[in-house]
């Protein structure tokens, strides 16, 4: 899915993303990340192998929710993402700095570069949905 500029903007923006997973029961897995984009593709970093990377291995179907800023018809802006989601290997660090500049501000040195290469997990956007530019009607 091509994503509209709007949806970039917010996705760029530096705010926190809620990621949910799905545990081998069903049930949902919530935690906050950094996210930027990398073409159409989300992006977030990760340096230990915790449940979500777990959970995404065995059932690739994520979402992610995300407050944006503003207000549309007098509601709060914001977005939820349903998408696909695989990882790789390496180059946690590197993102994760990255994301430092917008998350933290700029100059940041969020981890040494002696840091373990992590995780990178990049989510397909297959549908999205929420108040703002990019809902309904707009």
């Amino acid at each position: 899915m091509v994503l509209l500029d709007s949806v970039r903007q917010a996705l760029t923006s530096g705010h926190l993303a809620h990621l949910v997973t799905l545990n081998q029961d069903g049930s949902p897995q919530v935690t906050i990340v950094w996210i930027g984009l990398e073409g159409d593709e989300i992006v977030c970093a990760h340096l230990p192998n915790h449940q979500k990377l777990k959970n995404i291995r065995r059932d690739p179907r994520v979402a992610l929710s995300l407050e944006t800023g503003g207000k549309t018809g007098g509601l709060d802006n914001y977005l939820v993402i349903n998408g696909r989601a695989r990882i790789t290997e390496g180059g946690a660090p590197a993102m994760l700095n990255q994301l430092a500049q917008i998350y933290i501000g700029p100059g940041t040195q969020f981890l040494p570069d002696t840091s373990p290469p992590g995780y990178i997990t990049h989510i397909t956007v297959e549908s999205i949905h929420g108040v703002g530019p990019w809902g309904k009607g707009h």
